[in-house]
């Protein structure tokens, strides 16, 4: 076998862009991308507060260009992604990582909330999915990797919307990958547990809560680290991942295997 003939798992030279990129899991994928060879634009909701995230990729040999990308603004989303193409020529990966997570019971849930829950969750990934994909469609290549969640599979109570949003993205993400896989463009998700993020930092902090999820996680009995699901992230943007389109890979460590 020649060295041609296997995998190759990093995405060297290739352009990638990633919403929400300043903190989380938004940073550990750019991180991970620079690190497995990428350069990275960073869709950011506030382009001056990237948390010295682009200084970082930097540091790695690799360029970072920072974008204003509040996915929830339609004016926004066509001219980041029309950016990154300038600077670089072409845009390789783009993933869909910005989201938010407004905890209410449904009984309690307020129109404004829903409705900016599914401006972010889902129609912005929908439509930077849209913005992307015709750039890749012109060029017969590209990853797109969507942020689902464990959410989209099992009830959690008190995100009644939230799960509702990554549910659809899981569809989404097969209806996508089936319309653009003649272009050479494979789509998935990725669908991680509670991970130790800023945004998850106060639910944690509560140790009922934070000893439910420990049990909830029935293999591991662990909280993921945002680096855990980067890796899998830049898996399916890699050349190593050309046969899957499609999948939501759970990173959730055995929570649904009960």
């Amino acid at each position: 076998m020649t060295d041609a003939a296997l995998p190759r798992f990093d995405v060297r030279d290739q352009v990638a862009l990633v919403t929400g990129a300043a903190r989380g899991l938004g940073r550990a994928i750019s991180l991970a991308l620079a690190e497995a060879g990428a350069h990275v634009v960073l869709g950011l909701r506030d382009v001056n507060a990237d948390g010295g995230v682009a200084e970082e990729i930097a540091a790695r040999g690799r360029r970072a260009v920072k974008v204003q990308m509040d996915v929830a603004r339609m004016d926004q989303i066509e001219p980041a992604v029309a950016a990154a193409v300038a600077e670089f020529g072409r845009l390789d990966i783009l993933v869909n990582n910005a989201g938010i997570a407004p905890e209410n019971l449904a009984e309690n849930v307020v129109e404004a909330d829903f409705d900016q829950t599914l401006a972010v969750n889902l129609k912005g990934t929908f439509f930077a999915s849209q913005a992307a994909g015709r750039v890749m469609i012109r060029q017969g290549y590209g990853r797109i990797v969507n942020l689902g969640s464990q959410a989209g599979v099992v009830a959690l109570p008190g995100e009644a919307i939230y799960c509702m949003t990554k549910a659809a993205i899981a569809h989404l993400t097969k209806c996508l990958a089936v319309e653009w896989g003649r272009h050479g463009i494979t789509v998935n998700a990725v669908a991680p547990t509670f991970v130790r993020t800023p945004g998850t930092a106060d639910v944690l902090a509560d140790e009922k809560f934070r000893t439910d999820v420990l049990e909830r996680v029935a293999a591991l009995h662990r909280i993921g680290e945002p680096i855990e699901v980067a890796g899998v992230v830049v898996f399916l943007a890699s050349p190593a991942a050309s046969l899957i389109t499609g999948e939501t890979v759970v990173i959730d460590g055995g929570w649904t295997s009960r």
